[in-house]
């Protein structure tokens, strides 16, 4: 990209293809889009760039909500041909994700990146400890609720999501599992919401990132086309991989394998807050 240091240039893109790689596996696996692997990426990529650290969160989350567009489909589909996608949930969920989507774009489009930084470290650590210590029940009946409380889930998945730049899994897998959802059929589920949040969510940032000084070349907005022309292709194409291995390991490790990388994630976020 004109403008920047071969050296940094090689290292961003190595660090994308890295996170391209390793999101596509998480996020067949996990049903998250990859968001929750490339945010972080791109955040400790792009800040070794020397570039405005409070514009560094908003190109991560940006880029990576574009990412997960292509990266939920591979995984949403692989995931309906194994029976794992609840279509009714989606018929009723859908259109309330859509206005979190809208609240948290537009908030997290504006708001200082560290906000987004203490957002996305918050959640996934409570999500991490939900996954890890709870014991799953043995019931795996969906929970019955009204409308407005199911309208009141979506606003919030789709908000928080769209503010930490993921695909929906992170907030929607433990919620739905919480529900008495199957985890697999959560995990499913959780992967073609990804689409409804990175599609709206990416064109939003893009348009509040408009005329921004200091983006790094190539940007539109706050979605950097370069770092997702990397990390795309690999992401969607071993999004499938991760599907097969979703559906061929024991429940209760598919549970703690999402904690422990949440945990994980959510820590290193939060030496970066104390270092602010």
């Amino acid at each position: 990209m004109g403008g920047m240091e071969t050296q940094a240039l090689i290292e961003l893109t190595l660090i994308a293809l890295a996170a391209g790689a390793f999101g596509g596996v998480i996020a067949g696996l996990l049903g998250v889009g990859g968001g929750i692997v490339i945010v972080p990426a791109l955040y400790f990529a792009l800040s070794l760039t020397g570039m405005d650290p409070a514009l560094t969160m908003q190109v991560a989350v940006g880029t990576s909500l574009s990412t997960i567009v292509f990266t939920s489909l591979s995984s949403g589909i692989g995931h309906h041909r194994r029976g794992a996608i609840d279509t009714a949930l989606l018929r009723r969920w859908v259109p309330w994700i859509i206005v979190g989507v809208i609240l948290g774009s537009l908030v997290g489009g504006y708001v200082s990146g560290w906000v987004l930084v203490a957002v996305f470290a918050t959640i996934a650590l409570f999500v991490a400890l939900d996954m890890i210590l709870r014991k799953p029940s043995g019931n795996v009946e969906p929970r019955s609720f009204p409308a407005a409380a199911w309208a009141g889930f979506g606003v919030f998945a789709g908000a928080v999501s769209a503010m930490m730049g993921i695909g929906g899994g992170t907030v929607c897998v433990p919620l739905l599992n919480f529900l008495g959802y199957d985890i697999r059929r959560a995990v499913g589920t959780s992967a073609a919401i990804g689409f409804v949040i990175g599609l709206p969510g990416a064109v939003i940032y893009a348009m509040t990132g408009l005329g921004q000084e200091g983006l790094p070349p190539l940007s539109l907005g706050y979605v950097n086309l370069y770092l997702a022309a990397v990390i795309i292709p690999l992401s969607t194409w071993l999004a499938g991989y991760g599907v097969r291995l979703a559906h061929s390991i024991d429940r209760r490790k598919l549970r703690m394998a999402f904690g422990i990388f949440l945990l994980l994630t959510s820590i290193r976020m939060w030496i970066d807050l104390a270092g602010a």
